[in-house]
């Protein structure tokens, strides 16, 4: 009897689990200057790479930096848009702040966060 209630109790720790909702899908940009310091107020552009093998669909969105010097992108509307089974995207960063640009480029996956650092140049 005690084998059996063990095995109630595992099942019903498996049902829970498998119900939970998914991760969300977040793309984290961090911009910083040529002395390496984290930038607020700069612009942030992702733009699908259409090029990508698999080719990512048309996406472009556009962020400004936090007081921390990054931009978070909530990417849970473009993998929701994609065919069923596909679940990453490939994306061309863009990041300017006054005269200063860089760019840099990324892999984004569902229910993950993915994160990059781009360098601005004057």
């Amino acid at each position: 009897m005690k084998g059996f209630g063990v095995i109630i109790l595992l099942a019903a720790f498996v049902l829970s689990n498998s119900c939970k909702d998914k991760d969300p899908s977040i793309l984290k940009v961090f911009v910083r200057n040529q002395n390496n310091e984290l930038q607020s107020g700069a612009k942030v552009v992702i733009i699908g790479d259409v090029n990508s093998d698999p080719a990512t669909p048309t996406y472009v969105d556009t962020i400004i930096t936090n007081s921390s010097g990054f931009a978070f992108f909530t990417m849970d509307p473009f993998f929701e848009g994609l065919e069923k089974g596909e679940s990453t995207g490939y994306f061309d960063i863009i990041a300017k702040k006054n005269v200063d640009e860089g760019s840099g480029y990324i892999r984004a996956r569902a229910h993950i966060t993915n994160v990059e650092t781009i360098y601005i140049q004057p």
